[in-house]
């Protein structure tokens, strides 16, 4: 038998299944055909939603939780994976994410990133000198100040009161006093796990982009953005940091801004991240086959997605590699350009989406079972 091992790495199918949920289905389909054979298999994440797993499954780590206020400030159970040597890893949707209220004007304009900022000092509680924040899947366009409201900072109006919580109360803003900050804060090295690269103002900016998509009236999209480009001018005036054509500062609605403005975070590309910590690079270099896969392949998925990102490393090394997604767009030739050699949706005839998902398990595995024998077409070294 070849003692190349096969490396099974894929994201989770948001709403059906985790990262090693898919993973061990396609196992199972593989060994169908390979019952001896080697497999590597990774938990990964995006940055997104499973980056606390993905790291805490890689490294040994440990899931925590805390009850932090969710975007309108009800309590939430939030996780977040305390890691060996002093690192901790969050997900900025456990405390503000979309999927946690409603999407509708009045929560786009109330909801505020305070649970952040609550995770950011449970995480210094434990001792963290380093922090993961993948900062996709929010709620909320407040700049990030809920955030640095948890973390002591005050955001005040013309008369000293505190401005209102979430985007409506930006245009109140008149000064910004960081004066009580946490000060364990300067001796923690913050890292945003980000693929969003737009500025956090303007046509490319947190508003006119993400806004429609939390709740916001396409008729108060220009408005609101002139809220958010007043609070770039009151971070200039307060702060003397000019913020607001940064790449990245429009991440999770402004909270990329925030956390560079208070924290001073350092960005990276999710994935890139995440595939170094997780130390999967010399598996890969070692393996016969590289399968990977997410719910939806797509225009969207060669910027920064799981699946592209194991393929771009994988192609450093001449690997072979099989996606296996729940769909797929018609045309994925950009995805096939990145170093994908082959896709395989596992829906199989036509279902409703219902169906689909009750029946995910099942697909996989017999997808697992396709992929081996789609590489075995090509490579005879496996007794089977």
């Amino acid at each position: 038998m070849d003692e190349q091992p096969i490396v099974i790495a894929a994201d989770s199918f948001k709403g059906s299944a985790s990262s090693e949920e898919i993973s061990v289905w396609l196992e199972q389909g593989i060994r169908r055909v390979v019952p001896n054979g080697l497999i590597d298999k990774f938990t990964v994440a995006d940055g997104g939603e499973g980056t606390v797993n993905a790291l805490v499954s890689a490294l040994k780590g440990e899931v925590k939780s805390k009850i932090v206020q969710d975007p309108l400030g009800n309590p939430v159970k939030a996780h977040y994976g305390v890691l060996p040597h002093n690192i901790v890893v969050l997900e900025m949707a456990e405390a503000s994410g979309i999927t946690l209220i409603e999407q509708n004007s009045e929560n786009a304009l109330n909801a505020s990133t305070y649970g952040v900022g609550e995770l950011i000092l449970a995480a210094i509680d434990e001792g963290a000198k380093e922090i993961y924040i993948g900062i996709g899947g929010s709620a909320t366009s407040d700049g990030g100040t809920g955030m640095a409201k948890a973390l002591g900072v005050s955001f005040l109006d013309s008369q000293d009161n505190p401005i209102p919580n979430g985007l409506k109360g930006l245009d109140k803003l008149a000064k910004i006093d960081t004066t009580k900050i946490d000060p364990r804060i300067a001796g923690v090295k913050i890292n945003m796990l980000s693929d969003v690269t737009n500025p956090l103002i303007g046509e490319h900016g947190a508003i006119a982009v993400y806004g429609p998509q939390k709740g916001i009236p396409q008729e108060l999209i220009h408005k609101l953005d002139r809220s958010m480009v007043h609070y770039t001018k009151v971070i200039q005036e307060s702060l003397g940091i000019a913020i607001e054509n940064v790449p990245g500062a429009g991440a999770a609605g402004g909270l990329g801004a925030a956390l560079k403005v208070f924290c001073q975070a350092e960005t990276y590309k999710g994935i890139k991240k995440i595939l170094e910590l997780i130390a999967i690079e010399d598996k890969i270099a070692q393996a016969s086959l590289v399968i990977t896969g997410e719910g939806k392949l797509d225009a969207q998925s060669i910027n920064g997605k799981v699946p592209v990102g194991i393929a771009k490393l994988a192609k450093k090394y001449q690997k072979p590699v099989i996606a296996v997604v729940g769909s797929r767009d018609r045309d994925i030739s950009k995805v096939y350009e990145a170093g994908i050699d082959l896709v395989l949706p596992i829906v199989n005839r036509p279902v409703s989406l219902a169906e689909a998902m009750d029946q995910v398990q099942e697909n996989v595995v017999i997808a697992g079972e396709t992929a081996i024998r789609a590489y075995l077409l090509n490579n005879r070294k496996w007794e089977i």
